[in-house]
């Protein structure tokens, strides 16, 4: 057994109040971090899929269309919103920009 510890009983006393005080905040934490991981992994299983097409929408009041694109374009900006594959086809014959890297106008055969 260790000698370096105090010979009374009130030093030990604190010493023991400490230690299960970090005991205590050590295993709070270790519980925030698997419920932490928890959270992420239920959130990866149950991400919703993403939307077929996106339509990229400009800037100011009325936010109208700029381009569409794949739902899954990295291309996109941080303001769209998600179409069906009708309205993609209808917006692209109406002669809004498709994007030129995901190609939206080749996968739904709307090429001028």
């Amino acid at each position: 057994m260790f000698d370096d510890l105090p010979d009374d009983d009130e030093r030990l006393q604190t010493l023991r109040i400490w230690h299960a005080l970090w005991v205590e905040r050590i295993d709070a934490k270790l519980a925030a971090r698997r419920q932490r991981r928890a959270e992420e992994e239920y959130g990866r299983r149950h991400r919703p899929p993403p939307p077929e097409w996106i339509v990229e929408l400009g800037i100011g009041a009325r936010h109208p269309p700029v381009q569409v694109h794949a739902g899954d374009c990295h291309m996109a900006g941080q303001r769209h919103r998600a179409v069906d594959r009708d309205e993609a086809r209808r917006l692209l014959a109406a002669g809004l920009r498709p994007c030129g890297h995901c190609q939206p106008d080749v996968e739904l055969r709307v090429i001028d």
